[in-house]
This record gives C-alpha cells, sequence and structure tokens, in this order.
C-alpha cells in the first residue's frame, strides 16, 4: 500500500503517506513508511516531483498580483514614492499613485481603487505579494 501511494501521488512525502495510511485504518509507524520508500529506491521526501518557485507562479498567474513601491526624485528635487501593482497574468503594470509621504490609509485607498478597477475588468485576483514594508497595512 505504500508503495502504491507513492506512485500514485508523486508529490506526498513519507509523512504524508504515514497520515493517509492512518485515514485508511492502517496504522503504521513514519519510520516504518520512509523504510519500505527507502528499500524500494524511492526518494522519501516529496521532492521527487515538486515544483519550483518559477512553476508555481506559472500555474498560478491568473490569480496573482504583485505590488511594491520605488522611488522617483522629480525635477523640482521632491521625493515621490510610486505604488505600482503587476498582474502577473497579463504582464499587465498599473500605477496606483505617487506620493511624498505614504502610509497605510494612502495605500489601503488605492488598494481599495485598485480592487473596484479589477472588478470591473473581470479580473480573477485572489492573491497579493508584497513584502512587509511599514507603509502598508498590516494584514487582516
Amino acid at each position: 500500500m505504500v508503495l502504491r501511494l507513492a506512485k500514485e501521488n508523486p508529490n506526498w512525502g513519507y509523512r504524508r503517506i504515514h497520515g493517509e495510511l492512518l485515514v485508511l485504518g492502517i496504522k503504521v509507524a513514519a519510520a516504518t513508511v520512509w523504510q519500505i520508500l527507502t528499500d524500494a529506491g524511492i526518494d522519501p521526501s516529496p521532492e521527487r516531483a515538486s515544483s519550483t518557485w518559477a512553476q508555481f507562479l506559472r500555474a498560478q498567474a491568473e490569480v496573482l498580483l504583485g505590488c511594491d513601491f520605488f522611488e522617483t526624485i522629480t525635477l523640482t528635487g521632491v521625493r515621490m514614492y510610486v505604488l505600482v501593482v503587476i498582474e502577473h497574468a497579463q504582464r499587465r503594470v498599473r500605477i496606483l499613485g505617487a506620493t511624498p509621504h505614504p502610509t497605510a490609509g494612502w495605500v489601503t485607498q488605492a488598494a481599495r481603487n485598485l480592487v473596484m478597477d479589477l472588478e470591473d475588468a473581470h479580473c480573477r485576483a485572489r492573491f497579493l505579494i508584497r513584502d512587509r514594508d511599514g507603509k502598508f497595512p498590516p494584514p487582516i
């Protein structure tokens, strides 16, 4: 049963296989599952068929947005922070706004405006990738 689960689910590691066996009512130690896979020449870790970060992004591109600030200096010498978002599926960059003093409230309003625009465009975005910059409001 261990070998069958490993072959039918190549991205499962020995711990996942162990858990599935327990659900099926088969009591076996995780170390035993690991040993069975090792003896059969099967890598007991989920690295057998795991996807790379690039493959994950390509598969999830329809629902991913990425955002960040970049800094620029105007001709008059004023430092401005520009909030940009990229729609990964279309590789479209949206400039949400620029301000000399970004605050969490300003970013929140820009995000609300973006959500309304995306809804009008029937965009299916569900996830936003961002860093932990203090300009961003805390996650909900």
